[in-house]
């Protein structure tokens, strides 16, 4: 009898663990939160300006007095500028390049690195080529810092 009681308990056992695991594991989520992309676009769209301490540098020298008031504002998969001059459309469309949520391709083909994004501060480096007919303007690697 006691031999069989010692099964039982061990069955039991096995059983309340097994049910357990199964609880356990259907309980997990596969949702790990938003992907790096969601999560810098939740800062990147809206709307941004140089406003006090923004600046657009060509080869590290300041040539922000030549793009006057100008403002960038990001929505999902478009953009707009304003007083860009030759150096970014007025609007157009762009991407995600991979899915570090840092590169972004414009329908200009130029590719936008973010240095740094939060929800007040942006920065962003390309290369520019400088050529029609896609952006006519002076070539450069171009360094843009806007705030909102």
């Amino acid at each position: 009898m006691n031999r069989f009681i010692r099964q039982l308990v061990s069955l039991e056992l096995f059983l309340f663990y097994v049910v357990l695991l199964l609880i356990l594991t259907s309980s997990c989520s596969n949702d790990d939160g938003p992907s790096l992309t969601e999560t810098a676009f939740q800062q990147l769209s809206g709307d941004w300006g140089l406003g006090v301490s923004g600046q657009i540098l060509l080869d590290g020298q300041n040539v922000t007095l030549n793009y006057p008031s100008f403002t960038l504002s990001f929505a999902d998969g478009t953009y707009q500028t304003t007083n860009g001059a030759d150096l970014f459309s007025a609007s157009g469309t762009w991407q995600w390049t991979d899915n570090t949520g840092t590169l972004i391709t414009l329908d200009t083909g130029e590719q936008l690195t973010i240095n740094t994004l939060s929800l007040t501060e942006f920065q962003f480096s390309f290369f520019h080529a400088g050529t029609a007919p896609v952006r006519a303007g002076i070539q450069g690697n171009y360094t843009v810092k806007v705030s909102r």
